[in-house]
């Protein structure tokens, strides 16, 4: 069993939490490392500028009476030295502490211990040695205390993280928002979608203020505008054929009733006559053999409008120079060609009576509608690229020609072409008031 298909929302939502996480990730990693390099530098900053003020001051108080003890108090004290813890280290190895004064925090607001742990690193531990006025060798070590540095960056930090998430759940939103409306037309678009799967092509869809849906809704709005017409096509060519096949039994009907129900009543009573004994036998055979001649002829000819029979016997291109001959008896004033090769004597059944019916219509058309002088009738074996190996069929007159709209309504068009397309063929109509109508259809060899 397939895996049951997951929504669009939920997979986009799950691409933008996964997208958000990574995001989040990589700004964590570069903000700590920003975060660490800034310690560092403002470490050794003060580090360095610290021993720089050391010796400046010690430079300058070198030849006056200089107290230690009530000169690095201040010194510590000032806002430079804030990121280091300085001790004095006497001669009798006793060490004093001078630290700076910073600003208290409590628990609440000190970093975390991971982050003080990521962003801190080894700090060297500086040793200064000193002399004083009264000949006094003193050291100072100065070590590094970044806790406070550490807070600020922290505090950056933490504030970078929560407009991050911000901006992020801020996107989230967005991104919703605008694939709510897109989620709406397309429900709107498959609703429509369904109207046509069950026949209801009278329902439009409306127009969206996206582009590409507004596009595919006029598209979809095309595509039932034909089906529609298809359809409608369909049923009325449905209608005609039901009409016509009706028709076409009421006169079989009546044909046999006149024909076939009076000639058997006039042989029943010849055979009743002949049973009396003065009646005149060789002129009632001749009359019956007249009669069953004439029921031959009639039967031959219901056949032929039936089905040709010769299309089985005889093949194709027999049967369309019969067909010929016989509307050229009929229609003296037509001058009908035919240019068939042998070979589509070897055609599928199925392709040849839909053919034969084709040409069979078009010489109806011909001689009804199109007031010709000429009619060519072409059938050729060749081959596309496309479609492989094809019939070619072009049934052209010099007559009137038709206009436009008759040849969408005509029913005997509708016919042709459904003929060709039950073949999955192509089919054509050219027509020109002074060149006549010409009737082309491709038809693939399978």
């Amino acid at each position: 069993m397939p895996p049951k298909a997951m929504s669009l929302r939920f997979q986009i939502n799950v691409r933008i939490v996964l997208t958000s996480i990574l995001i989040l990730l990589i700004g964590g990693a570069v903000a700590i490392w920003h975060a660490r390099g800034a310690v560092d530098r403002e470490v050794e900053s003060s580090l360095n500028l610290t021993l720089q003020l050391v010796q400046l001051s010690f430079s300058q108080n070198k030849r006056s009476n200089f107290d230690v003890n009530e000169w690095l108090p201040g010194f510590v004290a000032m806002r430079q030295t804030r990121h280091l813890t300085i001790q004095l280290k006497k001669p009798s190895g006793e060490i004093v502490n001078f630290n700076s004064v910073q600003e208290r925090r409590s628990d609440k607001e000190m970093p975390p211990r991971w982050f003080i742990k990521l962003v801190s690193s080894q700090y060297p531990e500086v040793e200064k040695q000193l002399t004083t006025t009264d000949g006094q060798s003193i050291t100072l070590l100065i070590k590094a205390n970044p806790l406070d540095e550490i807070s600020e960056v922290w505090e950056e930090s933490l504030a970078f993280f929560v407009s991050l998430v911000v901006m992020t759940l801020m996107t989230c939103l967005a991104v919703n928002l605008a694939f709510n409306k897109a989620l709406k037309s397309i429900g709107v678009i498959v609703e429509g979608l369904k109207n046509i799967e069950t026949g209801h092509y009278d329902l439009k869809l409306p127009e969206f203020s996206i582009n590409e849906y507004d596009s595919i809704a006029g598209a979809i709005n095309h595509m039932t505008e034909v089906l529609d017409a298809a359809n409608k096509e369909n049923s009325a060519l449905t209608q005609h054929s039901l009409e016509i096949q009706e028709e076409e039994r009421q006169n079989l009907s009546q044909e046999l009733h006149d024909e076939l129900g009076q000639s058997l009543t006039a042989i029943k009573v010849m055979a009743v006559t002949v049973k009396n004994k003065k009646a005149e036998t060789d002129q009632i055979a001749d009359t019956i053999i007249s009669i069953c001649d004439h029921l031959i002829t009639v039967v031959r000819s219901m056949m032929r409008s039936l089905h040709p029979i010769s299309l089985k016997e005889l093949g194709l291109k027999a049967t369309l120079e019969e067909l010929l001959n016989q509307w050229a008896v009929r229609n003296p004033e037509l001058k009908l060609t035919l240019e068939c090769p042998d070979e589509v004597d070897n055609l599928d059944h199925k392709m040849t009576i839909q053919v034969f019916r084709v040409i069979q219509e078009c010489l109806t058309n011909v001689v009804r509608h199109a007031d010709a002088s000429q009619a060519i009738i072409k059938l050729a074996l060749g081959h596309e690229s496309q479609q492989g190996p094809v019939l070619f069929l072009d049934i052209s007159d010099n007559g009137k020609g038709c206009a436009p709209d008759s040849l969408k309504s005509g029913f005997g068009m509708l016919g042709m072409r459904e003929r060709i397309k039950s073949l999955g063929g192509e089919f054509f109509i050219r027509t020109d008031s002074s060149k006549g109508l010409s009737v082309t259809a491709t038809v693939p060899l399978r």
